[in-house]
């Protein structure tokens, strides 16, 4: 049984080596795995290498995509931020956009953000309005009034104002879209899937924070 057991654990240790190996020889390159944006549109947060993700809660790859967001944020060094930018490519995507900004303005995202994304994509739950939406995060505790109020104030008005205007300036045309520190620009169709655009972001973070140093 020990001797079995050795023999599974060296051919996990083996497996984890080459995946780390390959993972390491991956060449990614310009115009193919990753584009840049040019000229570059300023981050939000100067002195922080930024990473943003353009995203919609009606998209349903967003939703699939959540976890490996997730992924990102937790592998950041501190020298680098994630932030979101809720996208509107038709009318039917502003009330979500509405309510990313109302959950920001008022500090509720971590109450809000997946269960925006759990309730259309889960529980197929008919969000269409904002109005449909505030009833939903006054489920997980959020004011039902206070929301509404912030997701049709004039701070959200500027806030998708801006958003549309850096839409453009980032030359995105698809969600979810990854921008790396307002220079590059990449998804998972170009890095070759979800957890490639996880390793592709990270491997640009590192280029930025080692361009920043020389």
């Amino acid at each position: 049984m020990l001797k079995r057991f050795l023999i599974v654990l060296a051919g996990l240790v083996a497996a984890a080596t080459v995946s780390a190996q390959d993972a390491a020889k991956t060449e990614w390159k310009e115009g193919q795995h990753y584009f840049v944006i040019d000229p570059p549109v300023a981050v939000a947060t100067p002195g922080k290498v930024e990473v943003l993700e353009a995203f919609s809660y009606a998209c349903p790859h967003c939703a699939h995509f959540q976890p490996y967001a997730d992924q990102i944020k937790a592998k950041l060094p501190k020298q680098a931020t994630f932030v979101y930018l809720p996208v509107v490519f038709n009318p039917s995507w502003e009330p979500f956009a509405r309510a990313y900004y109302a959950g920001q303005s008022l500090g509720v995202l971590d109450k809000t953000h997946q269960a925006i994304f759990d309730a259309l994509h889960r529980d197929k739950k008919p969000l269409r309005s904002i109005e449909d939406i505030a009833a939903l995060v006054a489920t997980v505790g959020v004011d039902e009034k206070n929301f509404l109020s912030t997701a049709k104030s004039f701070v959200v008005e500027g806030n998708l104002a801006n958003g549309q205007k850096n839409l453009a300036a980032y030359g995105i045309d698809s969600t979810p879209t990854i921008i790396v520190n307002g220079k590059y620009r990449l998804n998972a169709g170009s890095a070759g899937g979800f957890p490639q655009a996880v390793d592709l972001t990270g491997w640009l973070v590192a280029k930025e924070i080692a361009g920043a140093k020389k």
